[in-house]
């Protein structure tokens, strides 16, 4: 059963062929019992004429099965041949001949499948049929004028309706391969995005933690607590990345970058003015401040990184940039080299019709810009209270946050 299963899965796949027309030759049997019966003149030019016409049928309707050798000259010349020498036999014949018309109308709806060349072959066909059946046989052979027209019309029509739905499932297949494709490369964009940022601050949470140790136990422990939340945080990640659900929250990711950055001794500083966000943007805003901030941490060795959001009411803008090891395109260097991440986030925006664009920045350090089209999801808000620190050592303004190594927790935007 299984044979046999799979035996049809290919025969569907492939489609029809040229011998499902052939068992139509049996309508050359009048033909042959004209020439048997001895009531032909000429039995030997009827002979050799019934067999270059079965011949000339054959060779037709197989290649007009084949895609690469349907439209071929030679098919079009084989298929010239038999329209003359149909013609030919039916005038010089008569009456049996004439369901030989039939005949040469399938070999032509088989080569001649649609389009505007279908009428302009058929109908001039059919006329010439009605002036030799009449001229042949009268009233009493209107049937073969009638079987003609519809051996072109229908067999061009089931084939051609056969041909596109064989194109149709193909196209639904690729369509099918793409979207595993899609989904593929869009768990690894965001497992090397989600694992890279998280275990860069499991690692520098971890050197803090052996710092503190020897002096501060009670800082040391609050550190390694820090470094279970953060893999439990990274393990629901995970899986609502592999599920598809994760959106991503901007003003968390903002909040995670400032304890990254705080940890590996570099101070944050957040500024967010403009519109409220769309949830999509927010989430595609949220990818780029965690890659980048990831990035700061593990390879520019900076002091001081600002996240600087800002937009009008149909664009937003988000920046981010760090005093690191960047002087200049020279001084980049492997360190801030565009990695899969920056080229995955690109791909990312460059869907979502913004743009994305890293590189040294004037004066020293590196910074990453992206933008992206939005419509505002509510009113301008003041920037002041939304990225109004948290009470906390240390005097800050309203638009700008930061915090020295040693506060793990800073304010939230």
């Amino acid at each position: 059963m299984e044979v046999w299963r799979r035996r049809r899965e290919r025969l569907r796949e492939r489609g029809p062929s040229g011998l499902s027309l052939l068992p139509w030759l049996l309508m050359g049997l009048g033909a042959l019992s004209h020439l048997i019966g001895g009531e032909a003149p000429n039995p030997w030019i009827g002979c050799l004429g019934l067999l270059a016409v079965t011949l000339l049928y054959i060779a037709i309707v197989l290649r007009a099965f084949d895609p690469r050798v349907r439209e071929a000259p030679l098919t079009w010349w084989l298929l010239g041949a038999l329209v003359a020498l149909t013609f030919g036999l039916a005038i010089g014949y008569g009456r049996e001949w004439l369901l030989l018309f039939p005949l040469l109308g399938l070999a032509v709806g088989a080569v001649v499948r649609r389009g505007r060349l279908l009428p302009r072959i058929a109908f001039p066909l059919v006329a010439g049929v009605v002036v030799v059946t009449f001229w042949r046989d009268g009233w009493d052979s209107f049937g073969v004028v009638y079987g003609t027209f519809v051996s072109v019309m229908v067999t061009a029509a089931i084939l051609a309706l056969n041909e596109t739905v064989r194109q149709l499932r193909t196209t639904r297949e690729e369509l099918a391969r793409t979207a595993v494709e899609k989904e593929r490369l869009r768990f690894s964009r965001d497992l090397h995005d989600l694992l890279g940022h998280t275990l860069s601050v499991v690692v520098v949470k971890s050197e803090a933690a052996r710092r503190l140790a020897p002096h501060d136990l009670d800082a040391a422990l609050a550190q390694v607590a820090d470094i279970e939340s953060v893999g439990r945080q990274a393990l629901t990640e995970i899986r609502e990345a592999v599920t598809g659900y994760r959106e991503g929250s901007l003003a968390a990711e903002l909040d995670r970058a400032r304890d990254a950055l705080s940890s590996a001794g570099i101070e944050p500083v957040v500024r967010r003015s403009g519109p409220l966000l769309e949830p999509a943007a927010e989430a595609l805003f949220g990818w780029v401040v965690r890659e980048s901030v990831t990035n700061a941490v593990r390879h520019s060795g900076a002091s001081r990184c600002v996240v600087e959001i800002s937009g009008s009411a149909d664009r937003a803008r988000l920046t981010v940039t760090d005093d690191g090891r960047s002087g200049g395109p020279e001084a980049a260097g492997p360190a801030h080299a565009p990695g899969s991440g920056l080229r995955g986030l690109r791909e990312r925006l460059a869907a979502a019709g913004g743009t994305l664009e890293s590189g040294p920045v004037p004066g020293g350090g590196f910074g990453v810009v992206a933008e992206l089209p939005v419509e505002p999801a509510g009113s301008e808000s003041e920037p002041g209270p939304r990225s109004e620190p948290k009470p906390g050592p240390g005097p800050r303004s309203e638009s700008e946050s930061g915090s020295g190594p040693g506060e793990a927790r800073a304010d939230r935007c």
